[in-house]
């Protein structure tokens, strides 16, 4: 999970996107990137090795901020093997009308509640993972 430094406008995210596929294709990463409202939150699956790369380079990148990890371990099989990154743009959506909706989208959560709230989190990511 991390926070913007500045808004990113929308064809951007297509850039951003695309960067990412090419370099988790590279290393045999995939997963799911889910933006809302100034906030990336990211499954990243693969081998160790390649996911702490990625996600070395994640903290790296200076165009967000206070990039935490929600969750790690290790899974029996992939939830996004078919994805090198798939993503979805939360804003402008009705929450309600997904399949899986939790009504803690819709409530002001600050970053930290978030972190709180990881079996929340956890379940967030796995909601979208059928969405193409």
């Amino acid at each position: 999970m991390s926070v913007l430094r500045q808004h990113l406008f929308s064809d951007r995210f297509g850039r951003v996107v695309a960067v990412a596929r090419n370099a988790n294709d590279e290393r045999g990463v995939t997963g799911l990137l889910l933006y809302r409202e100034g906030c990336f939150y990211q499954v990243l699956e693969g081998n160790e090795f390649s996911v702490k790369k990625t996600f070395s380079e994640i903290e790296q990148d200076t165009r967000h901020h206070s990039v935490r990890v929600l969750f790690k371990g290790e899974t029996e099989s992939r939830e996004f093997a078919e994805w090198q990154m798939g993503f979805l743009n939360l804003d402008g959506i009705d929450m309600e009308t997904l399949r899986g909706f939790s009504d803690f989208l819709t409530r002001d959560a600050e970053p930290q509640e978030f972190l709180e709230n990881l079996s929340r989190g956890k379940r967030l990511a796995l909601m979208f993972r059928t969405l193409d």
